[in-house]
């Protein structure tokens, strides 16, 4: 009987151990992040598209939009099954402006721009728009607690921060 007992208090104790490192339980930084790099992210996927909709484009500036747009799309849907998960508001309140983001007005001279023209424009506000990015998570890092948040957001720094300076050495070349 004594066993049993040891053996049940013990599978409990793991169990609420397991509950607290769960990747489940989050606060509100996580929720912030989440819902302020899905637009960040759609931003990002929508210059891609743009670019990858022009012809004359220099191949790596090509390459590099399309790897984006693989990147950012599947994170995108990935978190929004988190904020659903979570039982929090999928869409971002008004008014709320994030570092590196785009204005209208710079996305039409984009989707108007050709050749190496447009591929300048794309990569020097995909360097701004990466290092909003890379700002916000790091902040995550800093103040999250979900694990696969926080997991992201190392991997966003990681490749971001590598795609920046990709980016700015093709920009050298133009």
């Amino acid at each position: 009987m004594r066993k049993n007992l040891t053996m049940t208090t013990f599978a409990v104790a793991i169990a609420i151990a397991l509950a607290g490192c769960s990747a489940g339980g989050h606060n509100a930084a996580d929720a912030g992040f989440a819902r302020m790099m899905i637009p960040h992210h759609a931003q990002a996927v929508q210059m891609s598209d743009v670019m990858l909709t022009k012809n004359d484009i220099p191949a790596q500036v090509t390459a590099l939009a399309g790897r984006i747009k693989a990147a950012q799309g599947p994170e995108i849907e990935k978190m929004t099954g988190w904020l659903t998960d979570w039982n929090e508001p999928v869409g971002m309140s008004g008014g709320h402006a994030m570092n590196g983001m785009v204005d209208n007005q710079d996305i039409a001279k984009l989707e108007a721009a050709q050749g190496r023209e447009a591929a300048r424009l794309f990569l020097n506000h995909m360097i701004a728009h990466h290092q909003g990015a890379v700002a916000m998570a790091q902040k995550e890092g800093t103040d999250g607690m979900n694990a696969d948040a926080l997991k992201l957001s190392r991997d966003i720094v990681t490749a971001q921060e590598s795609e920046i300076k990709e980016m700015q050495d093709l920009l050298s070349t133009l």
